[in-house]
């Protein structure tokens, strides 16, 4: 017999899903609440719903407010397609396109501006419930949240601002075991913001063009961030995470255009391990709040410059003396990483200055070891290609190894104040600078010379 409690959007009494999902959403989700008003029936009592969404364009007017556990809201297709090359692109290019909006089961952020500004205000998803226990096991699967514009024209240019006052799911509520796999985000200032998460997966996801793409805030522990495609834009995090214990971050693909490919803010005890990180400026990997005894391992970090024309007049606003990987903390382990930099001397900044690959700043314990760097430098030009060609341009970009020369960098940093850090084969005795009458050094040989002596101080 067909269970009461699966939904269809489009076959729901009251509203029109293509005018207004949101209101349609949260009518089947104040039915669900009528029907299930017991705590304790039968040993159970209130197995929540599935909602689905079948493929189609949803406007999205009224924001959708869930405060009810064991719900999952599925779609069939997450639709994404870069808004990016599209608004970039135009219009009488344009008029040959196949399709030039996001697809599969899609939701289109209507929501009205509001004058606070707050990110939950314009959450076209948001998860708020007080009282115990906490919130559990709402599901997003397998559907799009797409913000269609961006807005602030302060730099003449709003459509590349990644700012709208646009969230796609924001969690305000502690939560525990939490899913959000499948889905696709896009021309949203924030993609995924979830506060106090306990057991949450966020995987298998695109989420791009977004001002700032996953957001892990207040607490939490135990959580998995995995195999996401992502990329966030020059003023925002692609991953970020604060006070947070037991994070597993891993097998992600995370694109160039995010001011920090991962930033971490008192984060203990996790691991970001075989990654692929790309990024077009410094600070890919930033370790702040004295984020201390985390595992960084087996990433491969590169970073090169903007090919594509249109964004070369973004960056994030930090110079190659901050260093790729940013760290602050105790008793984290750099290990066994790839890291690539490719970039024209002319680009660096400040000028004729060793761009710095590992800064620690602060913190003691640090252990640093057999990480391969291999710094790079040719001519380099940005493409004038028509917009259309960016995968082209980009893809070339990375792919280009050919008449390549050695590129002068200080591999290891180790600030003063820093102290009794390890630093082993993760750069020859000229390209780690640190203490080494507090700081313990063995330096990658290098052919043809001797190995430098571990008393040098540099």
């Amino acid at each position: 017999m067909p269970s009461s409690n699966a939904y269809d959007v489009t076959e729901w009494s009251a509203g029109n899903p293509y005018e207004d999902i949101g209101a349609v959403i949260n009518g089947i989700i104040a039915d669900i609440k009528l029907r299930q008003a017991v705590a304790d029936l039968n040993d159970g009592g209130k197995p929540g719903a599935v909602i689905y969404i079948p493929p189609g364009d949803y406007r999205l007017k009224t924001q959708v407010v869930i405060d009810i556990s064991f719900l999952r809201i599925a779609g069939s297709g997450h639709g994404f397609t870069s808004s990016s090359i599209r608004f970039n692109t135009p219009a009488d290019e344009l008029r040959h396109w196949h399709e030039i909006w996001p697809g599969g089961s899609r939701i289109l952020v209507d929501i009205p501006a509001r004058a606070s500004g707050g990110e939950a205000d314009g959450a076209a998803f948001l998860v708020r419930r007080a009282g115990n226990p906490r919130i559990s096991s709402v599901e997003f699967a397998d559907f799009c949240i797409d913000g269609l514009h961006f807005s602030d024209a302060s730099n003449g240019d709003a459509e590349n601002s990644y700012r709208n006052g646009k969230t796609g799911i924001h969690i305000a509520s502690a939560n525990d075991s939490f899913r959000i796999t499948g889905m696709g985000l896009v021309y949203l200032e924030h993609g995924v913001v979830s506060h106090h998460s306990d057991a949450a997966t966020i995987d298998n996801n695109f989420i791009a063009e977004c001002g700032n793409c996953i957001e892990l805030r207040g607490m939490g522990q135990a959580s998995r961030i995995s195999n996401n495609l992502i990329g966030a834009g020059y003023n925002g995090y692609s991953i970020y995470a604060e006070n947070f214990g037991g994070l597993l971050v891993t097998g992600n693909n995370v694109f160039p255009r995010g001011r920090s490919s991962i930033a971490l803010s008192g984060v203990v005890r996790s691991s970001i391990t075989g990654n692929r990180l790309h990024s077009f400026y410094p600070g890919m990997l930033v370790f702040s709040g004295n984020c201390s005894e985390n595992l960084v391992a087996s990433n491969h970090f590169f970073r090169d410059r903007e090919p594509w024309a249109p964004m070369t007049r973004y960056d994030n606003g930090l110079d190659d003396q901050f260093g790729l990987l940013h760290l602050n903390g105790d008793n984290n382990s750099v290990m066994a990483n790839h890291i690539s930099e490719s970039i024209d001397t002319q680009y660096l900044k400040p000028a004729n200055e060793r761009p710095v690959i590992i800064r620690i700043v602060s913190g003691k314990g640090n252990y640093v070891a057999n990480n391969h760097i291999v710094a790079t430098t040719e001519s380099s030009h940005a493409s004038d290609a028509p917009n259309s060609e960016c995968f082209a341009t980009q893809v070339e970009a990375i792919l280009a190894t050919k008449n390549l020369t050695a590129l002068e960098v200080i591999a290891v940093k180790i600030e003063p104040g820093a102290s009794h850090n390890t630093v082993l084969d993760s750069g020859s005795d000229a390209q780690v600078l640190m203490d080494r009458s507090v700081n313990a050094f063995r330096g990658t040989p290098v052919p043809g010379q001797a190995a430098g002596s571990a008393g040098r101080q540099g």
